[in-house]
Formats: C-alpha cells, structure tokens, sequence
C-alpha cells in the first residue's frame, strides 16, 4: 500500500506541474500574437520606410556623403547590443544568443577589432556575459522586459553620438529572429555603419530622378538616424516575438511530457491496484479453505 500511495502522491505532482506548464503556455500565446502584430507592422513600415531612403541614395556621392554611412577607416572598437530575455523556461533561446555573442565578438577580433564593448539587453544575456573580458554597459537592460520606441531611440541616439564622434568604429546586433512559429535562430546585424547595399536592394525599383527640396544629402541627413531608431527597435520586437514563441513551444512540449508521464504513472498505479485487491482475494479465499 506504502507503494501505491506514493505513485498517488506522484500523479498528483506531475498534475499540478502539467496545469502550471498548459497555463505558461496559453499567456505566452497571448503574448506571442500581440507583440508579433506589432513586429509585423513595424517590419513592413521599415521596408517601405527603407525603399524611400535607398531612392535617395541611388546616387554614390549622396550616400558616401553621409557620416552614418561612411566606415572608418580605423579598426579600433566595436558595439555590440545582444538581446535576450528576463526569464528562462523558453528551451535554448538564451543559451543559443549567448553562444552566437561569443562567435561575433569573435569574429570581430579577427577582422582587427581591438576593443569590443557590449550593450546586453534582458537580464539572461547580463548573466551570461558576467565573466566575459569585453566591457558592458548595463544602462539598457530592462528594454527586453519593458520595451519602448523611447527607450530603442535613446540606445540608438547614444551608438550614433559614439560612432560620429569616432567612440565606436562599428555597431552590430545580436539576437533570435523569428523566422516561423517553430524556428527562432540567432542572427548578426549591422547597424552602423549604415549598410548601403541593403538600400541599393531595397530601392532598386523605386531609385528614379527626384527633384528634391531641400537637397537629398539634407534629407537622409534626417531620415537615417530616423531609420537607425526603427531598425533597433524592430529588433528589439523581433527579439521578444522569438522568445515568446520560443517559450510556448517549451511549455507545449513540456505538458506533452507531463501528460505522457501521468499516462503512464496512472497505469502502473492500476496495475499494482489490481494486484493488491488480487492478493488480498487470494488471502482471504486461503483463510476460508
């Protein structure tokens, strides 16, 4: 009997885990189509946003005239901003970004990089880079859990000030992209210098002759800062959405696994049920013979 209260004691455990894990996932759902609606519609108002630029840049002189856009010629220091999440229990979403930290900045060594300096946003990327060499900056690290266009445009105001004042000599990102509902990996991004063959793609359709007031250098003047603020915080978005949909997939295979396991707890505690009513039957036949 000892034996069958605790497979008892056990079913009960792995149900109350199983309604904890289906309630885990039913909110990561919810927050999973909200923050990808905006992800969605911000991704497209880029795009668009983009086609506009890369049609003031179809002429060389304008684009190589911008500060943001001309690469340094020193190699000296790089940014770094690497995105994660606050929590876990969302499978390899913040050890995968973690590893990939490690080959970019890698990667950045070996292309002559001497000092590289990282901007970890959501406290699993904090932690993760508590023991590394590079230097970090913590100021930015609560966008992952409250995000905002304000606190993206004030990360992207600072990279830009560092890069115009000859601070940082490249801005990258590092973070889970949303590819689909069941694919998040992570990717390296460019910020700054600003990509121009990207713009050239992005325009090739819409680069036509422009008779512009004021002049197209003053315009994206104004647009690629505008453009850097948006790219940072549709990663931040996108960044969010993979770890939602990350954790949702957790928390589904989780409760697979919780329902899988009572499934079985339940039929060996009524096998061995049936066995006890058996033997006390059998004892009680004895007796009376």
């Amino acid at each position: 009997m000892a034996a069958l209260k605790e497979l008892k004691a056990r079913i009960a455990s792995v149900q109350s885990t199983l309604k904890i894990t289906s309630a885990m996932k039913m909110v990561a759902s919810a927050k999973l189509h909200r923050i990808q609606s905006s992800m969605e519609a911000l991704a497209e108002f880029e795009r668009r946003y983009s086609e506009i630029v890369a049609a003031l840049c179809s002429d060389p002189d304008v684009i190589t005239a911008s500060p943001l856009a001309t690469e340094h010629k020193d190699r000296h220091h790089a940014t770094v901003i690497a995105f994660s999440s606050d929590s876990s229990l969302c499978g390899g979403f913040n050890a995968n970004v973690i590893k990939h930290l490690a080959e970019a900045v890698g990667t950045l060594q070996s292309e002559g990089f001497e000092e590289i300096s990282v901007y970890p946003i959501g406290e699993k990327i904090v932690q993760g880079t508590a023991k590394a060499a590079y230097g970090r900056c913590l100021d930015f690290r609560h966008l992952a859990g409250k995000h905002s266009y304000e606190g993206a445009a004030t990360l992207a105001d600072l990279l830009m000030k560092d890069y115009l004042s000859g601070g940082t000599d490249r801005v990258c990102t590092v973070y889970n992209h949303f590819f689909s509902m069941g694919h998040q990996a992570p990717v390296t991004e460019q910020i700054l210098p600003f990509n121009q063959e990207s713009l050239e793609n992005a325009g090739r359709e819409s680069a036509n002759d422009y008779i512009l007031e004021p002049g197209a250098d003053g315009l994206l003047e104004e647009l690629l800062p505008y453009s850097v603020r948006t790219r940072l915080y549709r990663t931040l978005l996108d960044s969010i959405t993979a770890e939602n949909a990350a954790r949702m997939i957790a928390m589904q295979t989780a409760t697979d696994n919780a329902q899988e396991l009572i499934d079985e707890l339940s039929l060996e505690y009524n096998k061995k049920r049936q066995q006890a009513i058996t033997n006390e039957l059998a004892d009680i036949t004895q007796g009376n013979s």
